[in-house]
């Protein structure tokens, strides 16, 4: 190596010079031991080509030159052949073999694992892919297990709720009457609603969420909505109303998915925004298509709550609701080709989502 540290021509475009590597000796000497190898190949190529010319001149010339047995010649280009390809198998065999045992822990589970970046590019190439996979495995064991302590948390509530009500009434403590069985069977049917929920919300994030397309009216929606809600909005003492730009185009969508991410979104606006506060279903045209926007005039959202306001199971300390309205309306968003956000400060909170416009 010069003392200038100059790049050589010769060194690999993908390997940093000068070596960064702590086992640099190593790579000099099976450098040099491939470099002995390719001097023997090609003074074997010389003394082929010198032979060959040899023969050529002898029989021009009408000389003879000494027989050599066939043999000798098939077991020398053999052995040479050998030790050639020997440098190159004992480079793939090490991160294959690696490869090997890494692929063994990961089907026993253990997604921690990561392979080392080595031998030929092609080689490289696999072991990058196979960390990202195992990066990918890891991560999503994970979330399986948040998911199966955040179910396993949410279902015991209700469950525990009928349990002891149901035990009340055996017990004699509360009479079987509708009063009290009517509360037993509200459990259940919050029961029955996380479980849909979380049925949709599985569907959804496999990308298996099915969709009934048809050519919708967003304003129409926007209008049944608002409609549905007013009575819940009045009670609460808030103003609902739409915003809606003239001559909208309609959306390839499926209008009971799509109502179903507006009621959701209203829903939660109306539970934190308070007496005398507003909720507005705006509608606008946008470069993706439709821009729905529902914003409302509460006190926003905590900066920690913000970026995983559509996480399944995120909710504000103190939410009634399980969490999943908003996972729920991201899923449904994200396979109708569309995107959404949220933005929220002292004013209130906006929850915008996009639709691509029907086609033709």
């Amino acid at each position: 190596m010069r003392s200038g540290r100059v790049r050589p021509r010769w060194w690999p475009e993908d390997e940093p010079f000068p070596p960064q590597h702590a086992d640099w000796p190593r790579m000099r000497a099976r450098f040099f031991r491939r470099f002995a190898l390719f001097a023997l190949g090609l003074f074997v190529v010389s003394v082929f080509l010198v032979a060959s010319l040899m023969v050529a001149i002898a029989g021009a010339i009408g000389a003879e030159l000494p027989r050599i047995h066939p043999g000798w010649v098939v077991v020398v280009i053999v052995i040479l052949l050998v030790a050639m390809a020997g440098g190159g198998i004992r480079r793939l065999a090490r991160p294959l073999g690696d490869l090997v045992e890494a692929a063994g822990r990961v089907e026993g589970g253990d997604y921690a694992v990561r392979v080392r970046e080595q031998g030929p590019r092609e080689m490289r190439a696999v072991a990058r892919a196979f960390n990202a996979m195992s990066a990918r495995l890891e991560r999503s064991e994970g979330e399986r297990r948040r998911l199966l302590a955040d179910v396993t948390h949410e279902l015991r509530a209700p469950l525990t709720v009928i349990q002891g009500r149901i035990e009340a009434v055996i017990d004699g403590v509360h009479p079987a009457d509708p009063e009290h069985l009517a509360a037993i069977l509200e459990e259940t049917r919050v029961l029955s609603r996380l479980v849909d929920d979380l049925r949709t919300l599985s569907v959804a994030e496999a990308g298996a969420l099915a969709l009934h397309r048809e050519s919708t009216d967003l304003g129409a929606l926007a209008r049944d909505v608002v409609a549905s809600f007013t009575p819940q909005a009045d009670a609460r003492g808030v103003d609902l109303r739409t915003d809606l730009a003239a001559g909208l185009p309609s959306v390839d969508a499926d209008p009971v998915r799509i109502r179903e991410v507006i009621s959701n979104v209203v829903a939660n606006a109306l539970r934190y925004t308070p007496r005398g506060g507003s909720v507005t279903i705006a509608m606008a045209g946008d470069p993706a298509g439709i821009a729905v926007s529902v914003r409302d005039t509460g006190e926003g959202i905590a900066p920690e709550v913000l970026p995983h306001l559509f996480e399944r199971f995120a909710r504000s300390e103190g939410s009634p609701g399980a969490g999943l309205g908003l996972a729920i309306a991201k899923g449904i968003v994200t396979a109708h080709g569309g995107d959404i956000r949220a933005t929220s400060g002292a004013g209130g909170t906006e929850i915008r989502f996009t639709l691509p416009a029907a086609s033709g």
